[in-house]
C-alpha cells in the first residue's frame, strides 16, 4: 500500500467524519496530488478531491483536514466559481438527504456544523435556502443565512408545504 494513502487512512479514522450511520463504512479518497503534514495534523487533497463514506459525499478543487491525533475535527471544501465545492450526506432526521454548494465548505465535526460561504446553496429535503453564508446544524436540524457582505447574493428560500 502506497505510503501516503496509509498516512491519510490513520489520520482518518472511521467514526471521525461521518454521522454514525456512515461511521462504519470505509472512507474513499481520491485526488490529483496529497499532501501531509504530519506536524500540523493537516493533510490536503489537490485536484477534483473526493472523499466518501457511506451516505457522505464531499467533493471539491481542493479538501483539506484538520485532526487532532485521535481523529478529525474539520474539513475544509475549497471550489472554484467553475465548480462550486459540493457536501452530501442522508440525515437521519430528513426523508432526503442534505446537499450543499459553496465556493467554500467548512465542515465541523464535532460540532456537528456545515458552514457554506460565496455563492451559498443547500437543499434540504423539498426546501431550498441561499444566500452569501449558510449555516446548517446538523444536530439542532437549524439553518441560518445571510446575504453576503457586498449585498449582491441576498437571501431567498424556497419551502414545500
Amino acid at each position: 500500500m502506497n505510503k501516503a494513502l496509509l498516512m491519510c487512512l490513520l489520520i482518518l479514522p472511521g467514526h471521525a467524519i461521518a454521522l454514525v450511520i456512515d461511521s462504519s463504512k470505509p472512507i474513499e479518497i481520491s485526488a490529483n496530488m496529497v499532501v501531509i503534514d504530519e506536524r500540523k495534523n493537516i493533510s490536503t487533497y489537490i485536484g477534483k478531491a473526493s472523499i466518501t463514506q457511506g451516505s457522505l459525499i464531499l467533493n471539491a478543487e481542493i479538501i483539506q483536514l484538520f485532526s487532532n491525533q485521535q481523529s478529525v475535527i474539520k474539513i475544509i471544501a475549497k471550489g472554484t466559481h467553475k465548480q462550486l465545492a459540493h457536501y452530501q450526506q442522508n440525515q437521519p432526521n430528513q426523508s432526503r438527504f442534505i446537499e450543499a454548494r459553496a465556493l467554500n465548505i467548512t465542515y465541523l465535526i464535532e460540532q456537528e456544523l456545515v458552514h457554506l460561504k460565496g455563492k451559498a446553496h443547500l437543499v434540504q429535503g423539498f426546501d431550498s435556502f441561499s444566500g452569501g453564508t449558510l449555516d446548517y446544524d446538523i444536530k439542532n436540524d437549524k439553518i441560518i443565512t445571510s446575504m453576503s457582505k457586498d449585498g449582491t447574493q441576498r437571501v431567498r428560500f424556497k419551502i414545500k408545504l
